[in-house]
């Protein structure tokens, strides 16, 4: 194990979830893999090549540096689209290697049209409309300018797509927000058509949208969550299952957390254990110190709560989370020695920690959680 801590991604596991989400949603919808944040954390370089084993041909990015990455690993002829920030040189970048990016602002498309003139190249872009969200996007004022510029330059242009994104459609709260922003999307796309402004695809559905609001597939879903195999929310899933006969999961999780016990010894009844007064021994304990701590993306708000796996038994996490360490309490689990095997997240002879416990214990997201691991832990691909 290099470093401290090493997290698994299980191949076969991930092309499982993409053949379920391809066949689910059907072959008229295209999937855009979302590997922003570093593919969730599940790393980007390693995520890539796997998804197109699966025929994923589309990735999405935030980032002029997310797409740098995916494009050292990616097949010549799949696309990567970045929703988010570039500087002018990365617009320059993006347009000369033929990168699709989102537009939402007069001033970037200005800047893409100076650069393609630049390198006489056409710019593929996706117009990004404010529905609702309040984020990024054009209203509807700000499009009359678009379009004029657009058809003053339309030698620079390939306008490949037109998107939005949802306020939250992993919860049945906003379903009324959620319907409007549908309703204003497509008035947009009309509205555009009918001023000779055709997008090649339409585009509005993250992971949580493309399971509640089966309308909003459309050409194509960006599907980050799901494909990592995990559910946006509790909500999502009972959606998915709710006429189905069959209410099992269909998506497998395909990553693993482990580390190794880097020191065992034995605590005094009435002893403290770490730092402060968090825990107190009451009876004499054997403790395996793991050498992940907050700095590694394990939480500190795990202290005293937090569960590991060892020698396919839990062991709970006592005391402090440090910085980089945490403490196991290990005295139920006989013939424990340094060295053994750790997993913070993952599963071992039928006992599980999963990505969810960690949630339930610290209030974060899923999402929140895996895009917290920092990029500095090896990835390696299993099986």
């Amino acid at each position: 194990m290099a470093g401290t801590s090493v997290i698994e991604i299980d191949r076969t596991a991930f092309i499982h979830n993409l053949n379920f989400l391809q066949h689910y949603l059907g072959d008229e919808v295209k999937i855009s893999s979302v590997i922003k944040s570093n593919a969730y954390g599940h790393g980007i370089e390693q995520v890539v090549p796997i998804a197109e084993m699966a025929g994923i041909r589309h990735f999405s990015v935030f980032s002029a540096e997310e797409a740098q990455t995916a494009c050292q690993v990616k097949k010549p002829e799949t696309d990567v689209m970045i929703m988010g920030w570039m500087s002018d040189e990365e617009i320059e970048w993006a347009i000369d290697n033929d990168l699709e990016f989102f537009v939402f602002e007069i001033i970037k498309l200005e800047k893409a049209a100076e650069k393609a003139k630049k390198l006489n190249k056409v710019a593929k872009i996706h117009i990004e409309v404010e529905t609702g969200l309040n984020r990024t996007g054009f209203t509807q004022r700000q499009l009359v300018k678009v379009v004029k510029f657009i058809k003053e330059n339309r030698d620079l242009f390939y306008v490949k797509g037109l998107c939005t994104h949802y306020a939250g459609a992993e919860s049945i709260a906003n379903h009324v927000r959620i319907q409007k922003q549908i309703r204003k999307y497509n008035q947009v796309y009309k509205w555009l058509c009918n001023r000779e402004i055709v997008p090649e695809i339409r585009h509005t559905a993250c992971s949580a949208a493309a399971i509640a609001y089966p309308r909003t597939r459309m050409d194509m879903v960006r599907i980050g969550i799901l494909q990592y195999g995990f559910w946006p929310t509790r909500e999502t899933f009972i959606q998915y299952i709710h006429k189905r006969m069959d209410k099992a999961d269909p998506l497998t999780r395909i990553l693993s957390w482990k580390s190794q016990i880097m020191s065992i010894k034995k605590v005094k009844t009435g002893e403290f254990v770490s730092y402060g007064t968090a825990y107190l021994a009451q009876e004499e304990k054997v403790i395996a110190i793991v050498p992940v701590g907050y700095s590694h993306g394990y939480s500190r708000s795990l202290s005293n709560q937090g569960r590991v796996i060892i020698d396919g038994q839990r062991a709970p996490v006592i005391g402090v989370v440090n910085m980089n360490m945490l403490i196991a309490d290990v005295t139920h689990i006989p013939g424990v020695k340094r060295g053994d095997e750790v997993i913070l997240i993952g599963e071992d002879n039928g006992i599980e920690i999963t990505l969810a416990s960690f949630a339930d214990f610290n209030n974060q997201l899923n999402y929140e959680l895996l895009a917290r691991l920092p990029m500095s832990i090896p990835r390696e691909v299993i099986n």
